[in-house]
């Protein structure tokens, strides 16, 4: 079993960090020793989650650009460096579930200002504090979370889906340019969770057919580690 050794010190982002899978990662990195700082849009809830975990909370939205230079500083104020971010925030478009035919041009543009510009330009303004990471032989990682809708033809699902196509794309291309950088980029589906934004999707979805965000978040935490040279060796030494 692993112990928490390799937690110390590692410090890491969460994008849509008080609700499903997001709030999940958060209580557990920060429960095993991790530094976490975690972005949502309700002030409310970022406050209890904060005060919860311990982790920095950041009010703000990913999907408005005025707000990304400005989480990025807080990231990187509060936990003086960064090694893993990890985009788990999403944006479904419209809500119901639409046909594309029906869905409006400002449904869709919601879905990919928040799952793929949003996306970009937060790992762009925190690409130099991942980089240096790196260069310390830290280790630095980008875990962008995605959905088998990104490479299955839902009906229904056309502006997440279109929207999470492009994130593994962009994710692949990226994670090749920034080979030269160590920086590694992933795309994780962690499958279907019994989430509140799965809840907005597929009301009368069977819960038992769902997975648990919490298992969701402990396999996310597993590849993180293991795509981390350092944390890996470290966890690997730890083993009991």
């Amino acid at each position: 079993m692993h112990t928490n050794y390799g937690f110390q010190g590692l410090r890491v982002a969460v994008t849509g960090g008080t609700s499903g899978l997001g709030l999940a990662l958060v209580r557990q990195l920060a429960a095993k020793g991790a530094r976490v700082a975690f972005v949502a849009r309700t002030a409310e809830k970022v406050e209890r989650v904060a005060a919860e975990t311990g982790a920095h909370g950041i009010v703000a939205d990913i999907g408005k650009k005025g707000e990304i230079y400005p989480i990025a500083m807080q990231v990187t104020a509060n936990l003086g460096g960064l090694e893993v971010l990890i985009n788990n925030a999403s944006c479904l478009g419209p809500v119901p579930l639409a046909l594309l035919a029906d869905t409006e041009c400002e449904e869709l543009e919601a879905a990919l200002a928040v799952n793929l510009v949003g996306v970009f330009r937060l790992t762009k303004a925190l690409f130099g504090a991942l980089a240096a990471s790196a260069r310390e032989g830290r280790g630095a990682l980008v875990i962008n979370i995605s959905s088998d809708a990104a490479v299955n033809a839902y009906s229904g699902w056309g502006a997440y889906g279109a929207s999470k196509a492009a994130l593994a794309h962009l994710t692949a291309i990226w994670d090749e340019e920034a080979k030269a950088d160590g920086v590694r980029l992933l795309a994780v589906d962690p499958g279907d969770m019994g989430t509140p934004l799965h809840a907005q999707a597929v009301p009368d979805a069977d819960p038992s057919t769902l997975k648990a965000p919490d298992l969701a978040a402990a396999e996310i935490i597993e590849k993180m580690l293991n795509a981390l040279p350092v944390r890996a060796g470290l966890m690997a030494g730890g083993q009991a």
